[in-house]
């Protein structure tokens, strides 16, 4: 649902169907990925490092929700703060899915098919990423040039709930 969410705060911006497509696939990626390295890390870590993973992807949401809103008040061109760059995509999934650490650290405390379960988490969070992202674009044109400060503000909104 997060990636639903904060799909929805970065479709406002502006956004073009394959980056849709790159983002979407992308966090489907990461989702299978960070409970993977979730669970590489063991039970042991499981308190320490869920609470440092929450508040590192809090804070790098804080940061695009800041980078967008200063474009959006300040910025001279009118372009989606979504970069279609290896980078600027891999760093918002990785943002969207950090959570998905902690995941992983669950999956290591119960009996559960690993394959199946990170493969359908890697799949629910591509489909809601590329939902959230579709009716953000949809929503993002009905407001016109005010669309990426209320993104913006999802994005800050949901990185201080990360971190409270």
């Amino acid at each position: 649902m997060d990636a639903f969410s904060l799909g929805i705060g970065m479709g406002m911006g502006g956004i073009r169907l394959l980056t849709i497509a790159k983002v979407s696939l992308t966090i489907g990626v990461f989702h299978i990925v960070m409970p993977l390295i979730g669970i590489a890390l063991g039970i042991f870590l499981t308190s320490y490092m869920g609470n440092v993973a929450t508040y590192i992807g809090g804070l790098v949401l804080i940061i695009l929700g800041l980078h967008m809103l200063w474009n959006g008040f300040f910025g001279k061109e009118r372009n989606p703060v979504m970069k279609t760059t290896f980078w600027g995509v891999a760093l918002f999934s990785f943002s969207v899915s950090i959570d998905a650490l902690s995941v992983g650290f669950s999956f290591g405390l119960f009996r559960v098919n690993v394959f199946l379960a990170v493969l359908i988490f890697g799949v629910m969070g591509a489909v809601l990423a590329a939902s959230g992202l579709l009716l953000g674009r949809r929503v993002g044109s009905w407001l016109g040039e005010y669309s990426e400060i209320f993104g913006a503000l999802i994005l800050v909104a949901f990185g201080l709930k990360f971190l409270l």
